[in-house]
């Protein structure tokens, strides 16, 4: 297994699994930087996904797709 893909599937397992806040569900409180608690963990969420989703297309998006549409993937 490459070194890049291990931390890249427990990352997105993590975030997987960090996207259920069971702990958040039933109160509005406390509220930080004006908003609700669910809210602002779920503002950190997207952008938590948005980062990991920029790792897995910049490190592990396979050459051969962009070799196969005429782009210009990775050599090796």
């Amino acid at each position: 297994m490459n070194i890049t893909r291990r931390p890249l599937i427990l990352a997105t397992i993590l975030l997987y699994l960090l996207h259920q806040d069971f702990w958040l569900w039933r109160e509005a409180r406390p509220v930080m930087l004006g908003l609700p608690a669910g809210l602002l963990y779920h503002a950190g969420y997207t952008v938590a996904a948005a980062l990991l989703m920029w790792l897995l297309v910049k490190l592990a998006w396979p050459a051969e797709l962009e070799r196969e549409a005429g782009g210009k993937g990775k050599t090796s």
